[in-house]
């Protein structure tokens, strides 16, 4: 299961650029998780994450 951690997110929105089958911004302009799925751009949003805020 992934998870972002929303004290450490900073909204950059690169997981969404990356994923936007998993992951969305929230009205904070945070990201978060909208759909639990196991597909590779999970991992490659994880990595590229600056402020590793997404957890699995």
């Amino acid at each position: 299961m992934v998870k972002v951690d929303q004290k450490k997110c900073i909204g950059c929105g690169a997981c969404v650029s990356i994923c936007p089958e998993v992951f969305e911004l929230n009205e904070d302009g945070k990201a978060k998780v909208k759909a639990q799925k196991n597909i590779p751009c999970v991992k490659e949003a994880i990595d590229s994450c600056p402020v590793e805020a997404i957890i699995k």
